[in-house]
């Protein structure tokens, strides 16, 4: 079963954009939250102790945040 990947952003974000880019070039779902839309979005991000975008959840692994290729690289291999 595939793991749930969600992405916090926000727009004008370009790291948002860089991560959101490579797993839709590499053909991975995920569920885009907009902080900028939703205050719970934004609270769930302070919950996980991120202070800035994106951020990226992944079912049973340890949140990140940031443009990070190499962290990316694993979920799609």
């Amino acid at each position: 079963m595939p793991k749930e990947i969600i992405i916090y952003s926000k727009p004008g974000c370009g790291e948002c954009l860089f991560t959101k880019k490579f797993l839709e070039r590499s053909q991975v779902a995920f569920t885009e939250r907009n902080v900028m839309e939703n205050a719970e979005w934004l609270a769930e991000v302070k919950a996980l102790g991120f202070h800035s975008l994106p951020v990226v959840a992944v079912d049973g692994q340890e949140p990140f945040h940031g443009y990070q290729p190499e962290r990316l690289e694993q979920l799609v291999s």
